[in-house]
């Protein structure tokens, strides 16, 4: 069976939408996030006590990789030397 012209286009669109990855927060807003989640977990917990829930885990990973990815740039986010 052939699917007519006219029916293909919306059925491609319906596909590529469904398969999409979704969408995200700003990279920058999402790291000034996650900075905020860490301390106030931080403030909150004490000092034996080891707060490791999959969201904080997942921005800890995020602070991670920031710091790693800085660390080899050589301009900063505005694109001016860090010298």
């Amino acid at each position: 069976m052939m699917v007519s012209s006219l029916c293909a286009v919306p059925i491609l669109i319906i596909l590529l939408a469904a398969t999409a990855p979704p969408v995200r927060a700003d990279e920058r807003a999402q790291l000034n996030t996650c900075k905020a989640l860490v301390e106030r977990a931080e403030r909150s917990q004490p000092a034996n006590a080891t707060p490791d829930d999959a969201e904080l885990q997942r921005c800890r990973q995020i602070i991670r990789e920031w710091t790693l990815r800085d660390a080899r740039m050589s301009v900063d986010e505005n694109g001016r030397p860090l010298r």
